[in-house]
């Protein structure tokens, strides 16, 4: 605060909000690539949250991966899967885990069960800031492999975008119900909030197209607090043309956006945040009885009618315009499946965390009783969400009976 070095070793959220100072943040991959641009202060620090699930990608990483035909939600097929943990490695987004109490990797299941219903994720359908949405896209299966192999990084956003398909074209609608999909998903696609974020008004993107695997978690990129900094400095934080140009100066720097979200190509992340600026202020004329002003809505290239919608699409989205899921036309649904939680969340799951489980009330794991059953090598693990990283607590590895030693 006071501008002399503060060497902060611990706090709350430490690996989320803090990151570890100065010395870890420099080994920040998308701040090699920006040089000096970004100050490696505390008070030049900036932060905003980026929830990473599973992206269900398009071109997923091989090994027991597979991508269910008929919803595209990414699964480890449990009988193929023989404990290698190539999939864990080869996940560019790290969101595949191994379960050493099981021996199998898992994963992100969507909550197919739930979707399978026509009901939202539970990650979903309990954020309280309603800022997750889930909807059905179209594409076309047969670009997926050119797109992926687009020669340039920067050039794998649009290739992706080429990828989707219009449900409102006759006749992508005639070869999809051709194709078996039927009428009651293809409705749902062009209701689709989430094609509408992406393909209509241009404001989510994919996180780390340059991986390769054509991710389907797209996110809306931050408007930092512009309007206050902009205020601050004497301007009128709320003039279109002002708001826009600072755009370039906000505080979260526009290049690192480009480097999470569009392999490092500044324009696309720069147009989304200009849309939300002109939401912005188009609305705020509206609620303060301003006159309108419609060349704000040209200048990014919508209409004043697409600016409301898209308005309420991002602030006052009903459950049923956040989620719009048709029911699944293949399999059946378990009973008791549907509400039973996230699928990671439970006994045996990742994290391993039995009710009861020792160390579960302090961060340094205590050693886990030796007691392995006749012919069971995998139990008596330690709680691996517990272990602090130090030191090999008993129970970390599985115990080698007498007859190995």
């Amino acid at each position: 605060i006071d501008g002399r070095p503060t060497d902060i070793t611990w706090g709350p959220n430490w690996d989320d909000d803090l990151g570890g100072g100065p010395d870890h943040l420099a080994d920040d991959p998308v701040l090699k690539k920006m040089n000096d641009q970004v100050r490696l202060e505390y008070e030049q620090a900036f932060l905003f949250y980026l929830p990473r699930i599973c992206e269900h990608c398009l071109n997923p990483s091989s090994g027991a991966l597979y991508k269910r035909i008929e919803d595209g939600i990414v699964l480890v097929d449990q009988d193929r899967c023989r404990g290698w943990r190539m999939c864990v490695t080869g996940c560019p987004y790290k969101k595949v885990y191994f379960n050493h109490q099981t021996g199998k990797a898992e994963k992100c299941t969507l909550c197919y069960p739930r979707i399978e219903a026509g009901q939202p994720t539970v990650c979903s359908e309990t954020c309280v800031g309603r800022l997750r949405y889930l909807g059905v896209i179209l594409y076309d299966p047969d670009k997926v492999g050119e797109a992926a192999a687009t020669p340039d990084e920067k050039d794998l956003y649009e290739a992706q975008l080429s990828c989707f398909l219009d449900p409102d074209d006759p006749t992508v609608a005639r070869a999809a119900e051709e194709s078996g999909i039927p009428h009651d998903w293809i409705t749902a696609a062009r209701r689709s909030p989430v094609r509408a974020l992406i393909t209509d008004y241009r404001v989510a993107l994919p996180l780390h197209p340059e991986y390769r695997t054509m991710p389907m978690v797209w996110y809306v990129p931050p408007l930092s607090p512009v309007v206050e900094s902009l205020t601050a400095t004497g301007h009128d934080g709320e003039d279109p043309a002002k708001l826009f140009a600072a755009i370039d100066a906000l505080r979260i720097p526009l290049d690192y956006l480009a480097h999470l979200f569009t392999a490092g190509d500044p324009a696309p992340v720069e147009a989304a945040l200009c849309r939300l600026a002109a939401m912005r202020a188009h609305m705020r004329r509206i609620n303060l009885g301003d006159p309108r002003d419609p060349a704000i809505a040209r200048s990014v290239g919508l209409d004043e009618r697409g600016i409301e919608d898209m308005y309420r699409l991002l602030a006052l989205a009903k459950y049923e315009d956040r989620y719009v899921i048709p029911t699944s036309y293949t399999g059946t649904v378990p009973p008791d499946s549907v509400d039973g939680g996230c699928s990671l969340d439970g006994d045996g799951g990742p994290g391993m965390y039995d009710a009861g489980l020792p160390g579960m009330d302090s961060f340094h794991a205590p050693p886990v009783p030796e007691t392995v059953a006749a012919g069971d090598g995998l139990r008596g693990r330690v709680n691996l969400l517990n272990w602090d990283g130090r030191g090999l607590p008993r129970g970390l590895f599985p115990r080698r009976r007498e007859s190995e030693r």
